[in-house]
């Protein structure tokens, strides 16, 4: 006798989510520690849209600035994406504009302050945005130093990232306190040294953790710790070497302003020109409403 359990078929899964989308990634899986993303075989991943669970998650500010929020809303509606935490940063603004697409649909109305503080609202169609990502991202992993020296650079994580603007934030905190008139002298000082040390710790790790590993015509290595005592320890010239070529990359990856043709209602705002810059910015805070 077959007494295999046979889990009961929910008789409303038919009315459950389906996926609204399917897309491909910028970083083509690549950066994706193993076991942190489920590979395609077409390439393509399909996108589910939000939950109300989901939406109410995005308001819980303790979970939006320490980037859990964001993380559990990835991983609900990109069900191959089993830790959202590691992905690459190229894949994130184009992973957060696909799922807004596939709950809210393709136009999101974006305010468009002019010249002389007039707002108005213009509807960017995110497949557009989407396209231009998907065309455009791109990463150099080589930062060729000189013939014996050779570093190999990777996207940040989300981790990394999340806590790159945690530590941003705190010291934005501590330097307000520097600059109240109610503590005294010493505390100042205190503070001031405290905040100078917190940006400076998240300067160094920011670029620790973008080196995969260094090829040196003395070994190469791959070792954190390694990696640490290295750029603690390494020439400024050569310091900022690494620093300049992940800034090119985080600019050059960065959401380019959408450009639209200048309408006659644009015009009466007081708008010039043919063409208008469109700036984007995706905070989670504000792109999920």
């Amino acid at each position: 006798m077959d007494t295999t359990f046979q889990k009961p078929v929910n008789p409303l899964s038919g009315f459950m989510r389906q996926p609204k989308i399917y897309v491909k990634l910028p970083s083509q899986g690549e950066y994706w520690p193993e076991g942190s993303l489920i590979l395609s075989e077409t390439g393509e991943y399909p996108v589910y849209s939000m939950t109300a669970k989901d939406e109410l998650m995005l308001k819980v500010p303790d979970a939006l600035m320490n980037g859990q929020a964001v993380v559990d809303v990835i991983q609900n509606c990109m069900p191959n994406i089993k830790n959202a935490w590691d992905c690459p940063n190229i894949d994130i603004d184009f992973i957060l504009v696909a799922i807004r697409l596939a709950t809210y649909g393709e136009f999101m109305a974006t305010p468009v302050t002019v010249a002389g503080g007039e707002e108005f609202e213009y509807n960017v169609d995110l497949r557009t945005v989407m396209d231009q990502l998907l065309t455009t991202v791109s990463w150099d992993p080589v930062v060729a130093v000189n013939p014996d020296l050779t570093i190999f650079v990777k996207p940040l994580n989300y981790r990394n990232v999340s806590k790159t603007a945690l530590d941003t934030f705190e010291t934005q905190k501590i330097m307000q306190l520097v600059n109240d008139d109610k503590i005294s002298e010493d505390d100042r000082i205190a503070l001031f040294k405290e905040g100078f040390d917190k940006l400076n710790r998240a300067t160094m790790m920011t670029i620790v953790n973008s080196i995969s590993h260094i090829e040196s015509s003395q070994g190469s290595t791959d070792n954190p710790e390694f990696i640490l005592e290295f750029v603690n320890n390494v020439d400024k010239e050569i310091f900022n070497k690494i620093q300049q070529h992940l800034e090119s990359m985080n600019t050059k990856n960065a959401i380019k302003p959408i450009t639209v043709t200048v309408t006659d209602q644009m015009r009466e705002q007081g708008v010039a020109g043919d063409t208008l810059e469109i700036p984007l910015t995706f905070d989670a805070s504000t792109f999920f409403v």
